[in-house]
């Protein structure tokens, strides 16, 4: 060995860059931290921070609304139309507004996924405006 050897970083590597590509890497690894990061042992139900998060009274709203604010705020980096972040917005507004309510916010959680439909509309607008990004899923 030539020397020391360097401590390797953990997880995924997520590009920083504001290219169109690095932005869908981004907006991708955020949806699936906050809707499908865990999975229920026993039924194999997918879910997220989110869910997580949001079972902690006021602080986790208000954590988890930010998150899903985030790929709003991202939708606007690549250019999108205003009506489209408008509708990504009143997803995440939705999800915030049911998740004020004891329990049934709670519950909703596992059922309105806004980020899961924000990603859809990203995904969307990008295949159509820059199909160069697209990821053949296997």
């Amino acid at each position: 060995m030539d020397g020391p050897q360097r401590p390797q970083p953990m997880g995924i590597q997520l590009p920083t860059g504001t290219d169109v590509q690095s932005i869908r890497q981004r907006v991708e690894a955020m949806e699936m931290l906050l809707e499908r990061s865990f999975r229920i042992p026993g039924i194999n139900y997918p879910i997220g921070l989110d869910a997580i998060v949001g079972l902690v009274p006021v602080v986790g709203d208000i954590v988890t609304t930010a998150m899903g604010a985030y790929l709003v705020w991202e939708a606007r980096n690549l250019g999108m139309p205003k009506w489209k972040l408008w509708r990504m917005a009143g997803n995440v507004g939705v999800d915030t507004l049911l998740g004020v309510v004891p329990l049934v916010g709670d519950a909703a959680d596992f059922v309105f996924r806004s980020n899961t439909r924000n990603l859809r509309i990203i995904k969307k607008h990008l295949d159509k405006h820059h199909p160069e990004t697209r990821i053949i899923d296997g």
